[in-house]
């Protein structure tokens, strides 16, 4: 007699046939990552060329917000500072070229235990969590990190005190806002997931509106440190979207 629910695949394998496996998909996954990580480091002009494109009027934000002429000039402060960052710049941008295959490879381990059912959930999650990554970078980039930049790196006190900004404080500030904004767009994705179990309604995010924009507005502050007012609504208005967003998608999943 058949069963109702597929029967999970790969149950049969040992212990040690799933270790194996797993083994190997990380393997790939480590290799995958270095090979784009080397393929980052030897293509180090154009690499560096986009990730210091923001520290000048140039850049396509600025023009587009009529900022007046700047630039930023940075420094090197270490005998192997420039080779260490060029490492981790490289090797970070080989992980985000290479994810898609990576989660290809997790999804590939984990997807023969689950039900047919089971593996659509996932796969959806997935995906929308990896394009949510990128399109939170993609904001950072061009919106977020550009505004940061330039109103603290032209910020003085005196005009007697000049900026003398470091190459890793610009890196290390790029890097943590790239995986902080990353994480907050992950929040419709969130959402979804809690509203399947059934944690979390649209009514409940509905009612506490008020007090989302208050947390948005706090976390805004966090991110861009800006003493004005426009800044501040520009890094806020994407999370806010965000939210709303994530309303809409948990009152759609309660219809489903």
């Amino acid at each position: 007699m058949k069963h109702d629910v597929t029967q999970r695949q790969g149950e049969q394998m040992s212990f040690w046939n799933h270790l194996d496996a797993l083994r190997t998909c990380i393997i790939k996954a480590i290799i995958m990552v270095v090979v784009f990580g080397v393929l980052a480091f030897i293509l180090k002009e154009q690499l560096f060329d986009i990730v210091l494109a923001p520290r000048t009027s140039d850049f396509i934000t600025y023009k587009l917000m009529g900022s007046e002429p700047f630039s930023i000039h940075l420094m090197n402060t270490g005998l192997t500072e420039q080779f260490v960052i060029h490492m981790k710049v490289a090797m970070y941008t080989g992980l985000l070229v290479a994810s898609p295959y990576v989660i290809y490879l997790i999804f590939g381990f984990i997807a023969p235990a689950l039900y047919k059912s089971e593996r659509k959930y996932v796969a959806q999650a997935t995906f929308s969590a990896y394009a949510m990554f990128i399109i939170g970078t993609l904001v950072n980039y061009y919106l977020l990190f550009p505004l940061t930049v330039r109103f603290l790196g032209t910020y003085q006190v005196s005009a007697d005190v000049q900026n003398m900004l470091t190459l890793q404080s610009y890196i290390d500030t790029l890097l943590s806002m790239t995986f902080v904004m990353g994480v907050i767009f992950e929040l419709p994705v969130v959402s979804w997931l809690l509203a399947r179990i059934g944690i979390l309604k649209h009514n409940l995010m509905t009612a506490y509106r008020k007090h989302a924009i208050v947390v948005i507005l706090i976390v805004a502050a966090i991110i861009t440190p800006t003493g004005d007012v426009f800044t501040l609504l520009i890094v806020s208005l994407p999370i806010w979207l965000l939210y709303e967003t994530s309303i809409l998608v948990v009152k759609r999943s309660e219809k489903h």
